[in-house]
Order: structure tokens, then sequence, then C-alpha cells
């Protein structure tokens, strides 16, 4: 019953959020992407401290470039946004999602379609508009999320794109832990990453009556050093999806949601 109130309070807060974040693009109308960037990365902090979510940083967020992380769901999106602003490049399917499709279309995230033909390509556009403006691009290259004891095999697409146009690319690693006793059926992998069939909003209700649900994030010191010449695809892939994880010092393995 505690669980449930607090699901519920956490609820209603988080409401009353959306709509004075709502209230107010209506009213300053935010035209450039800075401050559509930077109106998103002051929601989304108070978001996380509306949800309790406690967040240790190991390094700093790049002031320009490309940043790369593995992805665990919804909750990295929001976590990221809340340390800096930035752009970020995300399935369309985000669109449609209750609070965090609303957010990040608002704030001009570049959305791809997945299966079609010079996705990538269009979705350069957009990065290069941000990289134009000054704003990092934040973007999770295994395409889809985890339940954290594994980095999926990177899709190289829009990590060819950012390296033919020279953009920097800085690695993160996010890994999420409970500080507290929720009791013992609930876990990390199944409770705060969102990775399975769970539906969303089913998933967000439970989240949200978690208590000390923490965030480590990493970044590299540097961008990334790639092997020269083109045609290395899949070795810049690689190479790229091997330096998130000797941040987050996790083995090479590969295990995909169900």
């Amino acid at each position: 019953m505690i669980r449930f109130c607090r699901s519920v309070g956490r609820s209603l807060k988080l409401t009353a959020l959306i709509l004075c974040g709502a209230l107010e693009v209506i009213v300053k109308r935010p035209a450039t992407r800075q401050q559509r960037a930077e109106w998103l990365h002051q929601l989304c902090a108070r978001a996380i401290h509306t949800m309790g979510v406690l967040v240790h940083c190991e390094g700093s967020f790049p002031e320009r470039g490309v940043v790369i992380a593995n992805h665990l769901g919804y909750l990295d999106i929001i976590l990221l946004a809340a340390l800096h602003p930035c752009v970020f490049v995300a399935k369309s399917e985000i669109r449609g999602w209750p609070f965090l499709g609303w957010m990040t279309t608002m704030a001009g995230t570049v959305y791809v379609d997945r299966g079609r033909g010079g996705s990538a390509a269009r979705a350069a556009c957009g990065m290069q508009a941000a990289e134009d403006a000054g704003i990092p691009v934040v973007f999770f290259p295994e395409g889809t999320t985890s339940n954290g004891t594994s980095v999926l095999k990177f899709h190289s697409g829009l990590l060819m794109q950012s390296l033919e146009a020279g953009q920097p690319i800085t690695p993160a690693y996010l890994r999420f832990r409970l500080s507290q006793n929720n009791g013992p059926t609930v876990t990390v992998e199944n409770d705060v990453s969102f990775c399975g069939d769970t539906p969303l909003l089913k998933h967000i209700f439970r989240l949200l009556a978690l208590r000390g649900i923490e965030l480590d994030v990493r970044f590299a010191n540097s961008p990334i050093v790639f092997s020269p010449g083109t045609g290395q695809r899949k070795l810049q892939a690689a190479e790229a999806r091997a330096a998130v994880m000797d941040l987050g010092g996790v083995r090479d393995t590969v295990t995909a949601c169900p």
C-alpha cells in the first residue's frame, strides 16, 4: 500500500511538472536549438528530483561533439538531459511514448526510422545542425535496450556519419543500482531497466514506487581514437563498443532483451 501511494504521489507531481513545462513552452516559445536544449535540461533536472533518483557522475559531459552510451531504458534520456543541455538521436517510436516522447520532440530530437534506407544520412543533417549550434549530440549505438548485464553489438550507421563529419565521439557508461531494499522480488534488471515486454506505463508506475534508485555515469576523459581509413565500419563500431565497455568494466558478452 505504501509503494502504491508513493507511486501515485510521484505520478501526480510528474503530471504537474509536464503541464508546467508545456505552459512554459507556450509562453516562452523557445526558437533556437540552444533554448530548446536548455528547456529540456531544466525540465529533466526537475523530473529526476521528483522521481527520487540520485546521480553520481564521474568525468565531464563534453561541451561539443557526440556522446555514445549503453542503453538501459527511458531513464537514460531523462538523466543525461538533466546533466547537460544536449540533442538526442532516437528511434522514431519514442515520439509516441507518454511524457518522454513529448519532451524529446519539443526539444528538437533527431528521429531515426529504423529499417528505412538513408535514415542515418538524413539524421546526419540534424546532428550537424546541433554541432553547428554548439550543442552535444547523444545517441545509443545499440539501437535498443539491454538489462545492464552486457553491452549489445553497436550499429555503425550513425557512428559512420559522425566520423565522416569529423565530430569527436566520447564514450559514456551508465549503470543503475538500488541503495534501498524494495522487497525480494525487485531488481534493477527488471524494475529499473526498461527491457522486455512490460508495457511502458505499467513500468513507469512500478518504477515510481521504488526507493533508492541511483545512477552511476562515467564519461571518458577524451574522444575515442578510431582506426584510420574508410570502409572500416564494423571495426570502428567494435572499437566504439569496446570503449564504452571499458568504462563500465563489462566483459564481452551479448545478451539481448527477450
